[in-house]
């Protein structure tokens, strides 16, 4: 289900040094909302839009620009659906084949009360999608999946995760780029290539963008 929501920054525009705007939100469906939009907007003086959870930092190419962009967004009104899980027939752009033989596996199942061949079956048969990104280069925080899969962080950090490794932790699905400590629960393994300087754009899985998952 979803509902469209209009969504305004008056109130939430901050000054972030002398070169950027910070853009705070209720919602990651708004953050993704104001990505596309400001994304689409190409406003003089913005250079880089960095979408977070409940944030979005509109750097800028220099002081002189700021009140200016910061006049303009606050006259922006921009639509946000609200999607409690991805529409089942939404178009996918990045298909990971995930091995579901982590170590937590078993957990996962039973905090949620399902089987395993539920917990797998829940984490491939509704899309994901990138909401943004963090940790280190090409992670990806996921969302809109099935929310029967929300799980708690362990208790405690595993000093290292490895590469590759497929994870749940409170509405976020997420893939270690690469060895990393986290305390995600690990669900499975993917040898898809998250992080790679060769490609015109490095991260495979970007902001707003569509993820199924498939049992290898």
């Amino acid at each position: 289900m979803s509902a469209t929501l209009a969504s305004r920054a008056t109130d939430t525009i901050l000054d972030y040094g002398d070169c950027a705007l910070l853009l705070q939100f209720d919602r990651t469906a708004e953050v993704l909302a104001w990505t596309a939009a400001l994304s689409a907007a190409a406003l003089p003086g913005v250079i880089d839009i960095v979408p977070a959870s409940r944030t979005v930092l509109v750097k800028l190419d220099g002081p002189d620009y700021q009140t200016g962009v910061r006049r303009r967004l606050a006259k922006l009104s921009v639509e946000a659906e609200e999607i409690a899980t991805t529409p089942a027939d939404a178009a996918v752009d990045v298909v990971i084949d995930v091995v579901y033989d982590g170590p937590d596996l078993a957990e996962v199942a039973e905090r949620t009360g399902l089987t395993v061949a539920q917990v797998i079956n829940a984490h491939t048969e509704t899309p994901w999608r990138v909401g943004f990104g963090g940790s280190t280069p090409g992670f990806a925080y996921l969302i809109g999946g099935d929310p029967r899969l929300q799980v708690p962080r362990r208790a405690e950090l595993r000093d290292a995760v490895p590469a590759g490794s497929v994870a749940l932790a409170g509405q976020f699905s997420g893939i270690y780029p690469r060895q990393w400590p986290g305390g995600w629960q690990l669900i499975g393994r993917t040898d898809a290539v998250l992080w790679d300087l060769a490609r015109p754009s490095p991260a495979l899985l970007t902001p707003g963008r569509t993820v199924q998952f498939r049992a290898a």
